[in-house]
């Protein structure tokens, strides 16, 4: 089994509705994603995937997600955008478009994360 992992970041606002604390208001984060491909076999050229390609659909998603309030977002104007549910946001926008998708990790702080896989 193989396995790459490709970073990108973007910042955004939200507040978790239902929420009793803090972060029941709004509040920004810096995002850092990291997804992760993984492949039984590597492609003719010896790779999982080509990290160029990979970055640049995972960046095609950000890009709806940079600088907005993500609560405005449709899909999470149902889900709270929660960093889980985050993750599986976009899991769900790259699986289609990146074969091998494994997992999505958001994290919200240098030491705070969560991740989204489907088994």
């Amino acid at each position: 089994m193989y396995s790459i992992k490709v970073e990108a970041n973007f910042s955004s606002a939200h507040n978790l509705r239902g929420y009793k604390g803090k972060c029941e208001e709004l509040h920004g984060h810096n995002w850092k994603i990291e997804l992760a491909i993984t492949k039984n076999k590597l492609d003719k050229l010896g790779m999982v995937a080509d990290f160029r390609l990979v970055k640049d659909r995972l960046n095609m998603v950000l890009e709806k997600l940079d600088h907005k309030y993500l609560n405005n977002i449709p899909y999470f104007k149902k889900v709270n955008p929660t960093s889980e549910n985050i993750a599986k946001y976009i899991y769900d926008c790259l699986k289609r478009q990146v074969p091998g998708v494994k997992s999505v990790t958001v994290w919200e702080s240098e030491n705070s994360s969560a991740t989204y896989y489907n088994e």
